[in-house]
């Protein structure tokens, strides 16, 4: 007896896409700006799939539009059958490519930048015809590509829920540092949080696409959130404020004399790093290579890196 024919699908993956990345990204115009799409061209993909279906994905409570049970059920699904397909394109390409053409990682900021790219050249010894595309990302940055299917592995300081890990780095120090003329190191005495409260405090932005703005160290008044650490360690050594950094980032800083340590009571703090494979039943020849280099450059290495994020 013949099979079936495999029936064509009706809604295409990009309009799945766009589903559920209006509903990730908390609207049409955020779903536009992480798709880098046209707000029409989300609005109709969205409306489009409704129509075809004959169920309404959205309802409104409100001026809010929220999922309806329909619209949380295909959500869910849709969000797995984008998962399968990535997961299906990369086994694809290392069963036709033998080791991967390229390899993309995330790690987190707080890791020791000297050390990715020390390990990162000594791969490219390895395999210099292997691109590699790396994410430098903050907070819940790292665990979001992953979800995505956009990275082959992430080094994080959290193992994300769904996905396992290995200590890969231990004791990161981290500690709070202000300019020599800052206010606060002119109190000439042991700091509690009330003091830091009365200044600014400088942090990096959350990378993730449904970051969370009431995320933050210390409750304080004065805060400016930058986009990458350069120009917080810059707006630090210039005496515009305080932040947590770690001596790997701000050595050169440290050793001018433009960054010194705040004497905070309970301001050293640890951090320790993962090594998370994004599929560990189909983690590809290159990527287990540069995972193991990453192993054999951190064993016996006490990690310093940077900074307590926003």
């Amino acid at each position: 007896m013949a099979s079936d024919p495999i029936s064509t699908p009706h809604i295409s993956l990009e309009q799945w896409r766009s589903l559920v990345a209006v509903v990730d990204a908390g609207g049409y115009v955020q779903a536009a700006e992480a798709l880098h799409k046209s707000q029409s061209s989300i609005t109709y993909a969205v409306q489009r799939l409704e129509h075809v279906l004959d169920v309404k994905v959205f309802s409104m409570q409100g001026r809010k539009a929220v999922l309806t049970p329909v619209g949380q059920m295909l959500y869910q699904r849709a969000r797995q059958l984008l998962e399968d397909s990535l997961v299906m394109e990369r086994a694809a390409g290392r069963a036709s490519a033998g080791w991967e053409s390229e390899i993309a990682i995330a790690v987190e900021v707080l890791f020791p930048t000297w050390l990715t790219l020390g390990c990162l050249d000594e791969f490219g010894d390895i395999s210099p015809q292997t691109r590699i595309n790396l994410y430098e990302t903050v907070i819940d940055g790292g665990a979001e590509l992953l979800l995505q299917g956009k990275v082959d592995l992430a080094i994080l300081p959290r193992i994300p829920p769904g996905y396992s890990g290995e200590v890969l780095l231990r004791g990161a120090t981290i500690v709070p540092v202000a300019h020599p003329d800052h206010p606060l190191h002119q109190l000439g005495r042991e700091l509690s949080v009330r003091d830091l409260r009365t200044q600014r405090h400088i942090v990096v932005r959350d990378t993730s696409v449904r970051r969370s703005d009431k995320i933050h160290t210390v409750d304080v008044a004065k805060r400016w959130t930058v986009t990458n650490m350069a120009t917080l360690i810059g707006a630090v050594s210039r005496g515009y404020g305080f932040a947590w950094l770690a001596t790997d980032k701000i050595r050169p800083e440290l050793d001018a004399g433009v960054l010194r340590p705040l004497p905070l009571r309970g301001g050293e703090r640890l951090a320790d790093f993962y090594l998370i494979f994004a599929d560990v039943e189909a983690i590809g020849p290159g990527v287990e290579r540069l995972a193991q280099v990453f192993r054999d450059r951190c064993e016996g290495s006490r990690g310093i890196g940077p900074a307590i994020m926003e």
